[in-house]
C-alpha cells in the first residue's frame, strides 16, 4: 500500500474502518479442511440437488457462480466444485474469534453481520498512514491466530456509510478509503442500487425524480432526499454520502419470528404443520429470554404454484408457548380446506405487538399483578431452563417436528 504526499496532506479525519470478510463461509470450510484449499467450493442451504449456492468461494466464483446458483446449475458450470452443507452455527464461532482479534487493535463498534465488522478509529488510525497500519497489523493477527484462509477487504470513512461501501470496491484482500476528497469520482461507476440500502424500487423512485446516476445522487440536497425517500432517513443517507458524521440509530425489536423453507419430506401439511409448532417453541423462547410478551400471533403459508395464505390473530399480552400453539392451531383449521391437497413451499409463524413484560398490566380475574409471569409462563420458562441446561429438545410442550437448516447446524 503506497500513499502519495497528497493523500498524507489532506486524509482525514477518519473516524469508521469497515471489515467485510471475503467469501467467509467457504473460507471457514477450507481452513478446517486443507485438501479443499485452491478448489471451487460452494456452501447450500439443502443437501440435496434442488437446492441453491448460499456462498461460495473465489475459486468457484471464477467459473460464474455467485449467491443463488442452483446446484444444478454449479455443476455445469464448474463439474470439479466441492458442494458442503451450510454450518452456521460453526460460522457464528469463527466470527466471534474474529471479533475477539480486532477488539484487541481498536474499538469493536459493531458485529454487523457474521461477516462484517464495524470499527471506530482513534489516534493516528484517524489518518490515512494510520488507519492503512492498523488494517496491515489486522490482516495479519487474523491470518495468525484465526487461520490464514480468513481474509478481509477493508474499507476507511468518516462514517459507517462510506466507510462499508470503500470495503466493496476492491476484493478479495483489499484496502480502500471514501471521503469528500475522493467523492463522488470514485464511486462515480457504480449504479445507484449497488449502494447498500438502495433497493430497486428506492432506484426507480429516485430516477422518476431525475437522479439517474452516483454523481446526482451525491450532489442531491438533503432536504429533496427526505421526500424522495418520504422519510428522514433519505436525507440522513444523503449526508452520509457526503461525508457527515451520521451515527447508526439502534433499532428495535418489532416482533420474533421464524420462517422456514420446506425440505421435501416436509411439505405435505401434515408435516408442515408439526414444524410450525417447532417453530413457535423456538420463537418465544427468544421472546421470555429478552422479557417480552406479544400480543399478535400471524401465520404464513406459502403453497407450491400458488399465493401466500396468511392469518393474524390478536391476543392478551403473553411469552405462554402454548397459548400461541392454540392460535396456531386454529389458524391451520382456518386454512385447511384450501392446503389439504397441496404442498408447501415456506412456513413462517411471527410474534408482534411486542412489548416489555415489566410493561404489562395486572389482571385482576386471573388474578395477576402487574409484570407478574402466569402459571403457564412460568412452566414455559422452567421448560427453557431444562433446555438451556440439557439440550435443546430436551422438553418440548407438546409434539412437534424439527426442522433444522441453515442458522441450526454447526
Amino acid at each position: 500500500m503506497t500513499i502519495s504526499s497528497y493523500e498524507v496532506l489532506v486524509m482525514g479525519p477518519f473516524r469508521t474502518l469497515y471489515l467485510d470478510m471475503n467469501s467467509f463461509f467457504a473460507s471457514v470450510e477450507q481452513q478446517l479442511d486443507p485438501t479443499i484449499r485452491g478448489r471451487p467450493v460452494a456452501i447450500t442451504a439443502m443437501e440435496n440437488e434442488k437446492g441453491c449456492c448460499v456462498a461460495a468461494s473465489y475459486e468457484a466464483k471464477a467459473f460464474g457462480i455467485k449467491t443463488g446458483t442452483s446446484v444444478p446449475d454449479a455443476r455445469r458450470l464448474c463439474p470439479g466444485i466441492v458442494f458442503l452443507p451450510s454450518r452456521h452455527r460453526l460460522y457464528v464461532r469463527y466470527n466471534l474469534r474474529v471479533a475477539a482479534v480486532l477488539d484487541r487493535f481498536a474499538e469493536l463498534e459493531r458485529i454487523r453481520s457474521v461477516d462484517e465488522f464495524q470499527l471506530g478509529l482513534s489516534g493516528e488510525a484517524t489518518t490515512l498512514p494510520g488507519a492503512r497500519d492498523l488494517v496491515t497489523s489486522l490482516k495479519a493477527a487474523v491470518a495468525a491466530e484465526v487461520g490464514a484462509c480468513l481474509r478481509f477487504s477493508a474499507g476507511i470513512g468518516p462514517n459507517h456509510l462510506l466507510a462499508k461501501i470503500a470495503g466493496k470496491l476492491e476484493k478479495p484482500d483489499g484496502c480502500q478509503w471514501l471521503g469528500p476528497e475522493n467523492m463522488p469520482d470514485r464511486i462515480a461507476h457504480l449504479a445507484l442500487d449497488d449502494l447498500p440500502g438502495i433497493s430497486r424500487k428506492m432506484r426507480a423512485r429516485l430516477e422518476a425524480a431525475g437522479i439517474t446516476t452516483m454523481t446526482r445522487l451525491c450532489q442531491l440536497d438533503p432536504r429533496h432526499a427526505r421526500a424522495i425517500w418520504r422519510s428522514v432517513e433519505g436525507e440522513r443517507f444523503v449526508r452520509a454520502l457526503q461525508g457527515e458524521h451520521i451515527p447508526l440509530l439502534d433499532t428495535q425489536r418489532g416482533g420474533y419470528g421464524n420462517s422456514k423453507v420446506l425440505a421435501p419430506e416436509f411439505r405435505r401439511p401434515q408435516e408442515a404443520y408439526m414444524v410450525s409448532r417447532w417453530l413457535i417453541e423456538k420463537a418465544t423462547a427468544r421472546l421470555r429470554r429478552d422479557g417480552r410478551t406479544a400480543a399478535r400471533f400471524t401465520l404464513q403459508l406459502a403453497p407450491m404454484g400458488a399465493a401466500t395464505i396468511a392469518g393474524s390473530i390478536k391476543c392478551a399480552p403473553s411469552q405462554d408457548t402454548l397459548t400461541f400453539m392454540r392460535i396456531n392451531r386454529g389458524l391451520w383449521r382456518a386454512a385447511w380446506p384450501k392446503i389439504r391437497h397441496m404442498k408447501l413451499a415456506m412456513i413462517g409463524v411471527n410474534l408482534t405487538e411486542v412489548e416489555m413484560l415489566s410493561n404489562r398490566s395486572g389482571d385482576l380475574l386471573r388474578p395477576l399483578r402487574p409484570g407478574e409471569l402466569s402459571r403457564a409462563e412460568r412452566a414455559s420458562k422452567a421448560a427453557d431452563f431444562i433446555n438451556a441446561r440439557f439440550g435443546a429438545g430436551t422438553i418440548s410442550l407438546g409434539l412437534n417436528q424439527p426442522h433444522p437448516g441453515f442458522f441450526e447446524r454447526g
